[in-house]
């Protein structure tokens, strides 16, 4: 991440991923940098997009995109902008940055894969505290736990940024619809990969990572 220099206004949504981010991808997610259009490969979508530079790292690590591009960073001609460009980012598999899109967009591609047969690949979606409340999320965390999607993982990052956060904490949310749901240690790595990897027959599954306070 120190190699993306200039101008960036949203240091704190990315800092407040990175560990998560970089225990999904080296330990649980299905993708190879080599085969990104495999059709059996986990899908992730990056719904807090207004913070990639975390992501552009963890990609650069794991091979999708050459670690150079980084200090190109949010400049005119850089693929790399301020929020993610699924056409540009190798491995992104959605333009993203607008709060309360991602969620929706992974229970359709839950659904969509299933339409397919696909019933292999996982669909993994993070999300910022602060994006749940926006009234799209409730309607999708609701439909999936009725539906009983349960390919579907939500990863929520908690740096207490929410405007209105969510009476009795944020995992109780998701299990008042039917979810599974653990709340974590966002720095963690051995509990994020537990939280990951837990078993969820028959029902979505949520994991909650507690980070310092955006405005610590």
């Amino acid at each position: 991440m120190s190699l993306m220099t200039g101008d960036e206004k949203h240091d704190a949504a990315a800092t407040s991923t990175l560990d998560a981010l970089w225990v999904l991808y080296d330990r649980v997610l299905r993708v190879r940098p080599d085969r990104p259009g495999d059709p059996d490969r986990d899908r992730f979508l990056l719904s807090k997009g207004h913070g990639p530079m975390a992501y552009y790292a963890v990609l650069a690590a794991r091979g999708f995109l050459p670690a150079d591009w980084l200090p190109g960073f949010g400049s005119y001609d850089s693929p790399l902008g301020h929020h993610p460009d699924r056409t540009l980012v190798p491995g992104a598999e959605i333009g993203s940055g607008s709060l309360g899109h991602g969620l929706p967009l992974a229970v359709g591609t839950v659904l969509g894969l299933r339409a397919r047969k696909l019933t292999g690949p996982r669909v993994w979606v993070l999300v910022g505290d602060a994006e749940l409340d926006e009234g799209s999320n409730h309607e999708a965390i609701d439909f999936a736990g009725a539906a009983g999607l349960d390919r579907l993982h939500t990863l929520v990052i908690d740096n207490s940024s929410a405007s209105h956060p969510l009476p009795g904490g944020i995992a109780s949310r998701f299990t008042a619809a039917g979810w599974s749901a653990l709340t974590v240690d966002g720095r963690d790595h051995e509990a994020l990969y537990a939280a990951y990897t837990r078993p969820h027959p028959g029902r979505p599954h949520a994991v909650v990572a507690r980070v310092e306070p955006k405005h610590a």
